[in-house]
């Protein structure tokens, strides 16, 4: 805090003859009109400080002045149901301690518990707790912003797609969000249209995606937990991205998906507890993945549309049902620098003791890739003329298609110490 800065609570304003109206309920919790809390808001001097004790604050709110804006332990401000309950509009502002509640509930006015404007460069909402807002925290537009440490309870109560997302992020440049819990609403992040942003060490339950990203280039994707939503990471249309060390666990559709993502960096993460899709890829480019753990997934990686130019390598594909799903022609290599994956369902030997297996691996045949073409081929599975298509590959292997191969998987498992987190 700068050294002219002034610490201004409510007695402060109480005896200078500011607030002329401020009242004890009768549950002797402070409660104070909106229009004599905004003027609290409107006269403080840049760099004042200002603290409310417990108590509900019923209207919406709008700060246009550099200030900090502390709640005691219960402290409330409420919406009403109306519009959005704080509004900060100035840079450097501050605002941390309060619960923020009962925002309304139009998409089309972008009603939140907390909406930061393109003035609020800089500003840091902190150890909040936002529940039953359409959406929890909104960037719009300010640089350097930072969301901490704050629990974000979305609304229930409205069909998925009229719900807000707990935190949305629109151009704001060099943002950090951090540490937050993220619950129920729509999507647990949201960022389109930004840049240069950070997001980091956060948790994700009970959500369509955990995070859902958008034309956000040259940016981070850290630690982050997602567990019990339809998708973990939907990272889309976007460029030079280092997406590591983060889990999805339990997660129902997809652990990871990429479309339109290009040149980025996936490595240590993991997906496991039974998603169908652990990772999908869909025409994306020139992206290295290494280092992740894909486990028990009905399909470990899907891989199509065109994707070109990727580097796959010290993967670990573990008890999925079908370790890669890829129907074109191409031949693919899934190996880099004489190091491939590790497929738990390769029967191999390694005979040299270079920890590499001593036959290369193929995930897929002629007829799997019958079946994905052709679904109903699935009834003649046991049939005499498919299994002696099998043993004829494995016998002679210029029958098998086009398509991926790993010509150094990797004998053992590998480790990684930030794809374990929990």
């Amino acid at each position: 805090m700068a050294s002219g800065s002034r610490r201004i609570g409510l007695a402060a304003f109480l005896a200078a003859g500011l607030l002329a109206t401020f009242a004890v309920g009768a549950d002797d919790r402070p409660a104070m009109p909106a229009a004599e809390l905004q003027v609290l808001l409107d006269t403080a001097a840049p760099g004042t400080t200002i603290q409310l004790p417990a108590g509900e604050y019923v209207g919406n709110f709008v700060v246009r002045q550099r200030i900090e804006l502390i709640g005691a332990p219960g402290a409330v401000l409420d919406g009403g149901g109306h519009g959005r309950v704080l509004t900060v509009d100035a840079p450097g502002v501050v605002v941390r301690g309060f619960t923020f509640r009962n925002s309304g509930a139009k998409l089309a006015s972008e009603d939140s518990g907390v909406f930061v404007t393109a003035a609020g460069d800089g500003a840091r909402i902190e150890g909040n707790r936002l529940e039953g807002n359409l959406i929890g925290v909104y960037l719009k537009g300010p640089e350097g912003a930072l969301v901490r440490g704050n629990t974000v309870l979305g609304r229930q109560d409205l069909r998925v797609n009229e719900r807000g997302n707990g935190i949305h992020i629109w151009n704001s440049p060099g943002s950090v969000v951090e540490e937050n819990e993220v619950r129920w609403g729509r999507d647990g992040i949201f960022v389109t249209t930004s840049r240069e942003n950070t997001f980091r060490n956060n948790r994700f339950t009970d959500l369509r995606f955990a995070v859902h990203y958008m034309y956000t280039n040259f940016s981070e994707v850290s630690g982050n937990v997602s567990r019990g939503n339809h998708i973990g990471f939907a990272l889309m249309f976007s460029t030079g991205l280092r997406v590591f060390g983060n889990v999805s666990d339990g997660d129902r559709d997809r652990g990871i998906l990429f479309n339109y993502a290009n040149d980025s960096d996936i490595y240590e993460n993991r997906v496991s507890g039974g998603a169908e899709k652990c990772v999908f890829i869909y025409n994306s480019n020139m992206n290295r993945l290494h280092g992740n753990q894909f486990e028990g997934c009905d399909i470990g990686v899907h891989f199509t549309a065109g994707s070109e130019s990727n580097q796959i390598w010290a993967n670990a594909f573990v008890a999925n049902r079908t370790q890669v799903k890829y129907v074109g022609t191409r031949d693919l290599e899934w190996s880099h620098e004489g190091l491939g994956n590790y497929w738990s369902d390769h029967s191999a030997f390694d005979l040299n003791g270079d920890g590499l297996a001593d036959q290369i691996y193929r995930p897929n045949d002629l007829v799997d890739q019958l079946v994905w073409r052709h679904p109903l081929a699935k009834l003649l599975l046991n049939s005499p003329a498919v299994q002696l298509v099998r043993w004829a590959q494995s016998s002679f292997p210029a029958f098998y298609p086009g398509g991926v191969r790993d010509s150094a998987p990797l004998m053992e498992r590998p480790g990684s110490s930030r794809g374990d987190r929990g």
